[in-house]
């Protein structure tokens, strides 16, 4: 079985995939592929440069992230742009580990951590949809602790994505994380019995 799990900015997605691989998954994670399709010699990060300029390029040849996600989040038509560039190429390598894992190990979960897998139309990819639920507010309150941001950027940030209650109602599976571990292990625990994985 091939899920998808998604959910919003500072949900707890990273939290809830840890938990799957626990308990014998296997995880594509598209924030670990993005890291790798932007290094040094790959297309990507060539094309990048030459969209945004030299000033998102470190000395050393690799991204400057903080200087694109500053250009990105405070303009939604170049953030459109950069996934343009990126999104294609985490889709491709993602699939193709998808597709190797499926062949060697046919009898276990292969979780897609795919923050952006409703805005990127990526559904029809998986078997199921489990999204990690917390509501807007909280969700606020943890990315301003998490990434130091002002209130106003996380509401910004938070407004890029696809509002969280539409994806809580088109999922497959919900883990609602706003509440303790111990709730949270027990849903995952729940979930996992319901697809005979243990």
């Amino acid at each position: 079985m091939r899920i998808g799990l998604t959910g919003g900015i500072a949900s707890g997605k990273s939290t809830i995939a840890n938990m799957l691989v626990e308990r014998g998954a296997l995880l594509v994670d598209a924030d670990q592929v993005a890291r790798e399709v932007v290094l040094p010699g790959q297309p990507a990060l060539e094309a990048i440069a030459s969209t945004f300029g030299q000033a998102v390029i470190e000395s050393d040849g690799s991204l400057n992230r903080k200087e694109l996600g500053a250009i990105v989040f405070q303009d939604k038509s170049m953030l459109t742009k950069l996934e343009a560039i990126t999104h294609p190429a985490i889709r491709a390598s993602m699939q193709a580990t998808i597709h190797t894992y499926a062949e060697q190990f046919p009898n276990r979960l292969i979780v897609a951590d795919v923050p952006l897998l409703y805005e990127t139309k990526q559904e029809e990819l998986y078997d199921g949809i489990m999204v990690v639920y917390v509501p807007a507010e909280l969700q606020k309150v943890r990315l301003m602790a998490r990434n130091q941001v002002t209130e106003e950027e996380a509401v910004r940030r938070i407004a890029l994505q696809m509002d969280i209650e539409r994806k809580r109602a088109l999922a497959d599976f919900v883990i609602d994380n706003s509440g303790s571990l111990k709730e949270t292990k027990r849903q995952l625990d729940a979930f996992w019995e319901s697809q005979c994985l243990l």
